[in-house]
């Protein structure tokens, strides 16, 4: 075996569903950087000022891990086919949040893959990252054929449709690279009109500050109001969005995950707004710990909650002729 193929072999042991490998060379760290310096031009960060900080590391591995040859590409499905409660007075939670953070799932088998790595070829280098360090991670996966970035910038599986999260090990080690991704959106644009807040104006470029899993996470976690023309289109989201992955075409090809940390907790598919919105510090962190919910923090997540009841409180009293109907009474029919 050659040592990509003994690599993905480790890969698929340690239960990635997906393993690929990209070559770092000028031509895709020049198509990344391009990539990344257009979005940022656009303000379209927010107050996620990290990612435009130092966009020429951010793009080129080789400034991460000196000497990087090679990304290692993983990616773990976490669909699972559980449907959430819908009805008035339950919040929504974003599927990728409905069980343990996918960092702490992710994390430890990366760093096992570097270990493999490194006795494999104990002169290599490595550097594994879960979404925190400065790789553009979905630009890599879909250089080592894992998926392509669609049309709502998200990556998209034949295999998986939406549903992966990403990981990738650096290395020194030159490795054989894969086919990258052909992208397949055609002229397909359901993601686009998905979108509840226009988020999405132009194909494969998101403007976060009207993107609502940005509005429920990062903004919140900032410390800063959502702005009060997205508030009304909130609905009942209280942590991130689905909407835009949810009408992909390719997830018809989706199968559940065999990966029981993903798996929905009680709260994660039913979620009554008027108890969260009781909730304290202390029963937050009781109910979300190990779960990506935590990073809105109590207070964000809070406000989240109260924009949601309030949206379902407005919707109720437009829709009923009782304008004291409350979302307990709208649940209990």
């Amino acid at each position: 075996m050659t040592p990509s193929e003994r690599i993905k072999e480790e890969a698929n042991a340690l239960g990635f569903a997906a393993v690929g490998i990209a070559r770092v060379s000028e031509e895709p760290v020049r198509e990344h950087r391009d990539r990344l310096d257009a979005w940022v031009d656009r303000g379209a960060y927010g107050t996620m000022a990290w990612m435009a900080r130092d966009p020429a590391r951010r793009a080129d591995p080789r400034r991460v891990l000196s000497g990087c040859r090679s990304v290692v590409c993983v990616a773990m499905n976490y669909y699972t086919d559980q449907r959430a409660d819908e009805r008035p007075g339950y919040g929504r939670i974003a599927r990728y949040a409905w069980g343990r953070d996918y960092h702490d799932v992710l994390m430890p088998r990366l760093q096992r893959l570097e270990s493999a790595i490194r006795r494999l070829a104990p002169e290599a280098g490595t550097r594994a990252y879960v979404d925190t360090g400065p790789v553009m991670e979905k630009a890599w996966a879909q250089r080592a054929g894992i998926g392509w970035i669609g049309k709502h910038s998200n990556l998209v599986s034949t295999r998986f449709g939406s549903w992966l999260l990403l990981g990738e090990v650096l290395t020194t080690l030159e490795l054989d690279p894969d086919a990258p991704a052909e992208d397949l959106c055609g002229s397909c644009t359901l993601c686009l009109r998905a979108c509840p807040t226009d988020a999405l104006k132009d194909p494969y470029v998101v403007d976060a500050t009207r993107c609502l899993s940005y509005v429920t996470i990062e903004l919140p976690r900032s410390g800063e109001a959502v702005p009060v023309d997205l508030q009304p289109r909130l609905g009942n989201r209280i942590f991130g969005c689905d909407d835009c992955l949810d009408v992909c075409p390719y997830n018809v090809n989706a199968v559940p995950t065999a990966e029981a940390a993903f798996h929905p907790g009680p709260l994660a598919l039913a979620a009554p707004l008027d108890a969260l919105s009781a909730m304290t510090d202390a029963d937050f962190a009781a109910a979300f710990d190990g779960t990506p919910v935590t990073r809105a923090r109590h207070r964000g997540f809070m406000a989240n909650v109260r924009l949601a009841l309030g949206n379902v409180l407005g919707r109720l009293r437009n829709d009923s002729p009782d304008s004291s109907e409350s979302a307990t009474t709208a649940r209990r029919r």
